[in-house]
């Protein structure tokens, strides 16, 4: 008589969480939309050597001087110009040769490294390009992480709302016809923020380059999703 007893609470539970089930429906949409990019984030600078950190420093600091100057000469504004890294490193050079007590030489400092670098922001992708190719002919030798963007998303993230919440209802009545209930009012709207900054689709759309440009450039597409989450209360 012990057996009904030791499974008597399970099936009790099974039987009070079975109407709370039957009284919601949660589910999430996402939406997506591309727009092309107008604007571009570029890391670049100068680095060189010296004997000295103050042959180094001063080499720096003149050809730093000649690039933001061609920046400016560019278009860029004050504000789309921004010391990102400084750094000055003292240059090694290993011996494999040993010492008396067998210990191997410590490194001798040889000379020092400099690096400067500046992050910019070009509002024209149309003159990206030409920048780049300025940047590198008054001495900038270092130009990383090219980033696009689109400077107004608002409009963007409002459209790929409304399809997340499309999607989420299209979803729903699906699983409303499929069980034979009603959807009802609904419970709570939750926005998921995105995971991840939105990615260039590459493949989608090349930016227009001008003949004179002596730098490709390829902007592609960007990509914003937004997922949203939506509980609605379910008739019978």
């Amino acid at each position: 008589m012990r057996f009904p007893l030791t499974f008597a609470p399970i099936a009790l539970a099974a039987l009070l969480a079975s109407p709370a089930l039957a009284d919601s429906m949660t589910l999430s949409g996402t939406g997506t939309v591309r727009a092309a990019p107008d604007m571009a984030t570029v890391t670049t600078g100068v680095t060189t050597q010296g004997e000295t950190a103050r042959e180094a420093l001063d080499a720096n600091s003149t050809a730093m001087a000649d690039l933001v100057a061609a920046l400016r000469d560019a278009g860029l504004e004050n504000r789309d110009i921004q010391t990102s890294n400084f750094t000055v490193s003292p240059q090694y050079v290993y011996s494999d040769q040993r010492d008396e007590s067998g210990y191997t030489l410590p490194p001798q400092i040889q000379g020092y490294e400099v690096s400067n670098a500046v992050t910019i922001v070009v509002r024209d992708l149309e003159q990206l390009g030409s920048v780049l190719d300025q940047a590198v002919t008054v001495g900038a030798n270092t130009i990383n992480s090219v980033s696009f963007a689109v400077a107004e998303t608002g409009k963007l993230e409002e459209e790929a709302r409304k399809l997340a919440v499309a999607d989420a209802l299209a979803k729903a009545r699906t699983y409303a016809e499929a069980a034979g209930v009603r959807l009802g009012s609904i419970e709570s709207i939750r926005e998921t923020d995105m995971a991840a900054p939105p990615m260039p689709m590459y493949q989608a759309r090349a930016m227009s380059v001008s003949a004179e440009m002596a730098v490709p450039v390829e902007a592609g597409e960007m990509t914003y999703s937004i997922t949203t989450t939506i509980s609605w209360d379910i008739d019978d």
